[in-house]
């Protein structure tokens, strides 16, 4: 009968040890998971950002409408003959 106890022991203790180290094995492969959301999400924000860049780079190669309307909006260019109107600000 002895053997018989101790073997169950045994078993149990092995089956024990698995379930505290196959639940931790859990928790961290549900942590990985929420990672690799994470940073899919990260890489999705990542294209589109990437293709905005890319199609303004090429507006700015191809399109000269493109970048006179930067010139006018970003540096207040004008063209030549052109009344450049500017009124205060108003005080808040």
């Amino acid at each position: 009968m002895r053997p018989r106890v101790a073997g169950t022991a045994a078993l149990v203790l092995v089956a024990g040890g698995l379930a505290i180290y196959g639940g931790q094995q859990v928790v961290r492969v549900r942590q990985m998971q929420r990672e690799i959301a994470a940073m899919e999400q990260d890489l999705r924000t990542l294209r589109t950002r990437t293709e905005t860049l890319t199609q303004t780079v090429e507006r700015l190669r191809n399109d000269p409408a493109f970048i006179e309307k930067l010139a006018r909006e970003d540096l207040g260019w004008v063209r030549e003959g052109e009344t450049v109107l500017k009124f205060p600000r108003q005080p808040k």
